[in-house]
This record gives structure tokens, sequence and C-alpha cells, in this order.
């Protein structure tokens, strides 16, 4: 934790510096403060001498003025420090998170990324505050104090030879007992970013069902034991002060008792007894502050320690040492034997031994069943996921050689799922491409038939749409997201499923326009209707993630049992004379 906190406070060594200093400054003031009270009661009040009284109290005024100075000083420059160290960090996370693969997600799970990026940051970042202000100002006024206590009374200050292994032991029985509560509350927090990331994002089908009911039980259910939790770990801490206190009252009532007989006796003026009270006092509240600083370690640690793991995972998907760039040009697509699982080599497969060719031009459908591998295959394409076995080559080239960047920016995908982004219709259209002239962003909705329904909004292409595009319909957010993909010109068009919402007749213009603007691209598009692939030049049928069958429809029509099955249970026996004619 101490070397994240280092690297991401190194830009920022000025404040860091700074803040410490100044805090030693209001330490060094408040340690002053008793020895000149001390002073103006045996010199001033007991001897009754004003001018003296008058004289200390400026000293102390200026003192006072100092420390705020200091105080003040060092707040403004720990904020300084710590925000920023925070916003560096929490970039820094964030730009790694999207170097992830999906397995990577998968493992660490969207809602504990949230955690992590948000509450898990704002921990260390207030440890970072903490650390340059309490860090520097407890310990110091704790020894200064027990230095200037023992100075003026050794026999009383062993009171606190006593007191402070008494506190220590505290401390640190306290702390191991709650650092698991700790985990365990971050990862309760998980849970319920991911219940609560889940609900809203399906809010319309949670409604749809009147799953509300049921909804409000799982977050209920998750909120409950985030709660327990965190209670079991505050009862914990809530140990430390009633304890400290103790101990801290103790040693004042017996600082009380035998500096009073030490005053009584003729050997303790009374200025330095109140002196030594103030300094017993600063130093065992400086304690108690090191306490809590040890208890916010704790659970800093913790969140360090999941900030670090998300840093320290590295990418399934990286490019090779010396990436080829500039190699796609044509968009020829061969699957070699390719093979596929989700959880490695030793998991079960989601594709065995797919190999086929896409050549330049061509447009080649897929048909499966649900969870026959449609869009996992497709998603091999731009690395989205590596194969675990058998090659992928566009171009000639093995994907793993190309550099991912240029790879992505040449394979276009219009996924199942359609993500629009807050902000404008134009925002949304040029994602890929933000210096995409006007004339190419309206000949791409064309092309995808939105162009009409975006020119009937009465702010057309800047027209704000709500996050998620919830103010579009399924079918307009399908359209929009097929000419953001139209609008990258690329190699290779993926479309899995991205027609669905809309109708036959807007369909079939669709890949018509599509026929005439990927003529010199592969075009790979997965449906559910057999009606709209058809006319591809070639269908690959995947059953349970094996290649069954591959060649044109009539090929198909002719050869493949399966795609005959597909056929008839979507448009019926008495068409497949026809189909064949």
């Amino acid at each position: 934790m101490l070397r994240l906190a280092v690297r991401y406070s190194k830009p920022y060594w000025k404040a860091a510096l700074l803040a410490p200093l100044l805090m030693l400054l209001e330490v060094a003031m408040d340690l002053l403060q008793p020895l000149l009270l001390a002073s103006m009661i045996n010199e001033g009040v007991t001897k009754g001498d004003l001018s003296h009284i008058q004289l200390t109290g400026v000293y102390m005024a200026i003192t006072s003025v100092f420390g705020l100075v200091g105080g003040v000083g060092c707040t403004i420059y720990a904020s300084i420090a710590s925000q920023s160290f925070g916003a560096d960090l929490r970039a820094d996370l964030y730009r790694h998170v999207q170097k992830l693969s999906f397995r990577n997600i998968d493992q660490l799970e969207t809602g504990s990324l949230i955690t992590r990026l948000t509450n898990d940051i704002q921990q260390l970042q207030n440890f970072v505050l903490m650390t340059l202000r309490i860090v520097v100002r407890a310990p110091f006024l704790s020894l200064g104090s027990f230095i200037m206590a023992f100075w003026m009374n050794p026999r009383l200050g062993m009171i606190l030879l006593i007191a402070i292994p008494v506190l220590i032991v505290v401390m640190f029985t306290l702390i191991r007992y709650t650092f698991p509560f700790f985990r365990q509350v971050q990862q309760r927090m998980d849970r319920v970013n991911t219940v609560l990331q889940e609900s809203l994002a399906g809010i319309r089908v949670v409604k749809a069902f009147v799953r509300a009911d049921h909804e409000n039980k799982r977050f209920g259910t998750a909120n409950r034991e985030l709660t327990d939790t965190s209670l079991r770990a505050a009862r914990a801490v809530a140990l430390n002060m009633p304890v400290t206190s103790m101990v801290l009252n103790g040693s004042i009532v017996a600082v009380l008792w035998f500096g009073g007989h030490q005053h009584w006796n003729g050997t303790m003026p009374l200025g330095d007894l109140i002196a030594f009270i103030n300094y017993v006092t600063q130093m065992l509240f400086s304690l108690l502050m090191v306490s809590m600083i040890l208890m916010n370690f704790s659970r800093a640690k913790v969140s360090a320690d999941r900030v670090e793991e998300v840093l320290n995972t590295e990418p399934d998907i990286r490019n090779a040492p010396e990436p080829r760039t500039a190699a796609i040009r044509e968009g020829r697509v061969e699957f070699r034997g390719v093979s596929f699982s989700y959880h490695g080599s030793g998991g079960k497969s989601v594709l065995s031994d797919i190999t086929f060719t896409a050549e330049p031009g061509q447009t080649v459908a897929i048909l499966g069943a649900t969870g026959s591998g449609k869009s996992t295959l497709v998603q091999l394409i731009p690395r989205l996921y590596d194969p675990t076995a058998g090659q992928i080559r566009i171009d000639g080239v093995e994907i793993r050689e190309l550099d991912l960047e240029h790879l992505r920016s040449r394979v276009s995908v219009v996924l199942q799922q359609t993500i629009l982004f807050s902000g404008t219709i134009r925002d949304n259209l040029c994602f890929g491409r933000p210096d995409a002239t006007r004339e190419e962003m309206e000949a791409a909705a064309k092309a995808a038939e939105a162009h009409d329904f975006i020119t009937s909004f009465a702010d057309g292409y800047e027209t704000v749409i709500g996050q998620r595009g919830v103010t579009l319909s399924g079918g307009q957010k399908q359209r929009i997201a097929i000419a953001r993909s139209l609008l990258t010109k690329p190699a290779v068009l993926i479309l899995d499923d991205s027609t669905s919402a809309v109708d036959l007749r807007t369909e079939a213009r669709i890949q018509r326009a599509l026929r005439e603007l990927t003529q010199r691209s592969t075009c790979i598009l997965i449906a559910q209707r057999i009606s709209s692939v058809m006319d591809a030049d070639q269908i690959l049928v995947l059953e349970e993630g094996r290649l069954v069958a591959k060649g044109t429809h009539r090929e198909l029509m002719a050869g493949s049992e399966v795609y005959r099955d597909i056929y008839r249970s979507q448009l019926g026996s008495g068409e497949e004379d026809a189909a064949y004619g």
C-alpha cells in the first residue's frame, strides 16, 4: 500500500512535503503553549506580576497564530496532494480496466470494479490526507509531549511508561480483530453495486414482468448483509474510543493524585502541574489519534490490495512484441481449426474445430440455435476473446500478430446488445470516427435506414438521447449502431443479430444498402430469421459449437437436414419446393 501511495503522490511531492512541514510548525506551537501557561501561573499569577501575565499572553497569542497558519496550510497542501493522488490513481485504474480482456472483466466482475474505482480509491485518498496531517501531528505531538513531561517531572513521567504500553496492546489487538471485517465490508459493497447495476439497467424488464418486489428483496438482502457486516466492524472499532479514554482518564487521575501531593509538599509548582497535565492530555489524545490512524490504515490496506489486484492483472489479450500494422486491406477471414472455452483449455468447449473462409466482398451468414456459439465465434475475430486452439487469419496474417488498435479499427462489430452513450446522435454516430464529415455521417445513416427518423427530430443529428439511448426505440438504436460501424469503413463488418428489432421491409433495405457499401469488405452477419440470410454468399450452420454445414442456400437445402429443419420451422414445408427453384 505504501508503494502505491508513494508512486501516485510523487508528482505532487512539493505539496506532500509542505503539508507535514507546516504541521510540524503547528505541533511546535502546541508544545510551547503549556510551557508559556506554566510561566504565566508560576511567575505571573502566583507572584502577582501583571506585566509578566500580559507579556506571556502576547507570546501565547503569537504562537496560536503561527499554529493556525501551520494547521491551515497543512490542510490545504494535504488536500491538494491527496485529491491529486486519488484523481491519478482513479484515471490509471480506469485506463487499465479498458485494456483488460472480456475474460479478465468477467473474472473481476463489473460491480466489484465499480466499487474499486469509487469507494476503494476514496478510502485510499482519505488515508493519504490523514497521513499528511494526523500521521505527522500525532506521533510528533505525542513524542514531544512525552519528552516535555519527563523533562518537567521524571517521577510523574513514570505514569506514562505504564499507560503507553497498555494503549499499544489495546490498539494492535483491535486492529488484528477488525481487519477481516473491513475486507468483508468491501466484498458486501461489491454485491450491492452488482445488484444495483443489474436492477437499474434492466428496470424496464423488472416493470414489464412485475418483479419489483423480487428485486426489492434481492437488493434488500445484499443491503442487509452490507449493513450487518458494517455494524460488526463498527462495533469492533467502537471499542477503541472507550478503552483509550479509560486509560487516558486513569492517567490524568493518577497525575492529579501524585502531582497534587508533590505540590502540597512544595516540590512541584502549580503551573508545572497544570502544564504536565496538558502534556499528558496532548500525548494520550495523540495516541488516541494514532489508534484511529491504524484503524484507517487497516481499512485502507484492504482497499489498496483490491486496487492493486486490478492493476496487477495482466490483460489476457496483448500485442505481440512487434505487432504488424497496416496489414488488413481486403478483409479475407480464415478460421483454421478454431476451438474456444471460456475457462481456458481445460474448460468445456463453446466452439470446436471451426474451419471456414470468408472472401473479401462476400456476405457470410451464421445460423444456429440459441447457445450454439454464434456470438462467441464473431467475438474472436476482433480479439475480444482469444481462441484456445487453432488460428484466425485476416488477409493471411494471424490475428495475434496484428496490432490490436489496427485490428479493431479495421473490424467493426455491431453487437447483439445495442449500446449507445448519453449525448447527441452525432456523438454516437461518430464514436468510432470523431473526424468524420457531415456527408460521410449522413451517408452511413442513410445506408442504415436511420437518416429519415433522425431528421424527423426537431434537432436532427444534434438530438440529445438519454442514457443508453433510452429515448429511442429498439429498432432506432440498432440502426444508429449499424451506421456507427459503417462510418468507420471497416474491412470486416460483423452484424450480430443487429436487425432483430426492425421490420422485414426495413431489414431488406438495410441489407441492399450494405451490399452496395461493402462490395470491397467482408460482411459476417448473425441472424435468427432465415429469410435474412438466403441471399448470403455462404451460410454457416452451427450446432452445439460445431460447424455442421456450410454453403449457399440452395446447397444447404439440398444437403443439410439441420438447415432444412430451420427452414421448415420458420417458413413452412409448403415453401420448400420454391426454395430449390
